[in-house]
């Protein structure tokens, strides 16, 4: 009897076309418990994170962006980047945003915790919008190749408990 509400449920799923990226997420759910599982991976030597100095702190993480009916893509965050001599930290990390296309104007979100509305720069050239913030704790930067071209009069922005919104009508 359990499995065919099993069979039920799955199927459920895959008259909304979802039932691939659920069969995903529980790779994914299971690949973390893996890794976790496995002990400590993440210490000094494993990565060769030995050379940076004392109390500096590297912040990496990734989102998964998804679209029914499209590939999923993976975007980066933080402030360790790959180079040839192997991982390197940098003073600037680079926030996790999300750009929405929407009918009228384009909406950007940036995460950037730790800052002030007056310590955040945005400069807008054709279709590249640069983000960048400096305080005495933390400085982040990124770049985003926008959809359209717009004019920097177009952009507003406000910024609240760490969340930067961006709003540029095309």
């Amino acid at each position: 009897m359990e499995k065919e509400n099993d069979k039920k449920k799955k199927s459920d799923f895959d008259i909304f076309g979802l039932g691939g990226f659920f069969n995903d997420i529980e790779k994914l759910i299971d690949l973390a418990g893996r890794l976790k599982n496995e002990g400590e991976i993440h210490k000094e030597g494993d990565i060769g994170l030995e050379h940076l100095k004392k109390g500096m702190k590297g912040v990496y993480g990734f989102t998964i962006k998804s679209v029914i009916g499209d590939s999923p893509t993976v975007e980066t965050f933080g402030n360790i980047k790959k180079t040839p001599e192997g991982p390197k930290v940098d003073e600037e990390r680079e926030p996790l945003t999300d750009i929405f296309n929407e009918e009228n104007e384009l909406v950007i979100i940036a995460e950037m915790p730790g800052m002030n509305e007056d310590e955040i720069k945005l400069e807008l050239k054709e279709d590249i919008l640069e983000i960048s913030a400096t305080n005495k704790n933390r400085k982040y930067k990124k770049e985003l190749l926008l959809p359209v071209k717009a004019a920097y009069e177009n952009l507003t922005s406000k910024y609240n408990n760490g969340i930067l919104e961006i709003r540029i009508k095309k």
